[in-house]
């Protein structure tokens, strides 16, 4: 069966990691223009301490070249096996399938929806999953799939496994965590590692438990913030994709923390969302690296 072709429509994005060493940029440009291809975009990053190199280009095809993508794949495994190359052509048209997870708050659901709305988010909304019944409304008014899964103690092993059956079969490369508040098995962050974000609350010094705003404010806070990372076993202590902060005066009220909160959690989430399925986000042991 023929490959299909490309044209300089098409645009691709090209992910790479791999140990530090020279020649690396020279072999990856270099095949790139052997192929006829012109760079729009590129970052890279050395890591001194760790001897890794991360590499991004976004590329296109020349004017009035047919490209053909999948023999390119196939080509550049001669140029990755010397490197040591993980590696990755993303389809830059296709758009990632995102499932959302919510409870009762809707700010960060209804960010991502609106930044959804206006073409700003280049995913599909594959299902919203919730505990409680609380935003469906808010679901099923933009014809998205609402799925109700609630949890107690005892249907917890079931709906974590009726949500990985969702994942499967609708093909989702990222779940978002958009204020769920329920706390994933550790079997499920391991299913999930790497493509699950969650956003949280961030002060100094920490609060935990209930009511962490008006915590804050019984302890002066000045400063508040919030933290979107990737999901793992520890809980909220995985690697962080995005954090946004705001000054607070001595003369907010509890709700007024509380408000001032969610716009950072809005903004941490949607910005995280928009550097994973940009495939800016390079994962490295416990940190990442974002090409913005």
């Amino acid at each position: 069966m023929p490959h299909a072709t490309c044209t300089s429509d098409d645009h691709f994005i090209l992910t790479i990691s791999c140990p530090a060493t020279s020649g690396i940029v020279a072999a990856i440009t270099t095949f790139l223009t052997t192929h006829e291809c012109y760079i729009s975009e590129l970052a890279q990053y050395d890591d001194e301490d760790k001897g890794q190199f991360f590499f991004r280009a976004r590329f296109r095809f020349n004017e009035g070249v047919e490209g053909d993508i999948a023999q390119m794949r196939q080509a550049f495994e001669d140029v990755a096996a010397p490197f040591e190359m993980q590696w990755q052509i993303h389809g830059g048209q296709d758009k990632m399938p995102v499932l959302i997870m919510v409870s009762k708050f809707d700010h960060c659901l209804d960010d991502l929806l609106y930044h959804y709305r206006k073409g700003e988010l280049d995913m599909r909304i594959t299902a919203v999953v919730s505990n409680p019944l609380d935003l469906r409304p808010m679901v099923e008014r933009e014809g998205i799939r609402f799925v109700y899964l609630p949890i107690t103690k005892d249907t917890k092993a079931r709906q974590e496994a009726a949500l990985m059956d969702i994942v499967d079969e609708t093909g989702t490369q990222l779940v978002v965590l958009a204020r769920y508040m329920q706390i994933l098995s550790d079997e499920l962050c391991q299913k999930l590692a790497g493509r699950a974000i969650n956003i949280h609350h961030s002060f100094l010094p920490g609060f935990k438990g209930a009511k962490p705003y008006h915590q804050a404010h019984a302890r002066g806070v000045k400063l508040i913030g919030a933290t979107a990372h990737y999901v793992t076993a520890d809980l909220d202590e995985g690697p962080i994709i995005d954090q946004a902060v705001q000054r607070v005066e001595h003369n907010f009220a509890p709700e007024d923390l509380v408000a001032a909160g969610r716009n950072t959690e809005t903004q941490a989430l949607t910005n995280a969302v928009r550097y994973h399925i940009e495939h800016r986000v390079f994962l490295a042991n416990d940190r990442t690296v974002i090409f913005k």
